[in-house]
């Protein structure tokens, strides 16, 4: 399996930690409209992580191969962006807008500390090494 493969699978496993944490926010606090605003939007952004990922591998294959590498369909992510907008600004009673937004950002901001801790351990394997 390839590094970028072994990263995609780990982002999607913390993903998954997020949403049940949020799940059990929703189920166990007050504030169920912030957390069902963050569910919404945490499971759109793990279908756009998903589509960009396998994007990703395609592209990656495509350059490897040395042919025309595929667009990465950032309006399809764009698109899924606007679908829960829609649905927050519809429900307001059931969907709070901002954490809706959060949770899409939700895979951004995992990608993100994942590259930093991968690079950490990377870094300190190094010294060990040496």
């Amino acid at each position: 399996m390839s590094e970028l493969q072994q990263s995609i699978r780990r982002q999607r496993m913390y993903l998954f930690y997020l949403l049940s944490i949020f799940v059990l926010g929703w189920g166990f606090t007050s504030a169920q409209s912030v957390f069902a605003g963050l569910i919404l939007g945490t499971i759109l952004s793990m279908c756009n992580h998903w589509l960009i990922s396998r994007r990703m591998l395609r592209f990656n294959k495509a350059v490897d191969n040395d042919l025309k590498p595929p667009r990465l369909g950032t309006s399809t992510r764009i698109a899924t962006a606007a679908l829960a907008a829609i649905i927050a600004l519809r429900n307001p009673e059931q969907f709070h807008m901002i954490s809706t937004i959060v949770g899409l950002m939700t895979a951004y901001a995992v990608i993100m500390i994942d590259f930093v801790i991968q690079h950490f351990i990377k870094r300190m394997i190094r010294k060990e090494v040496k």
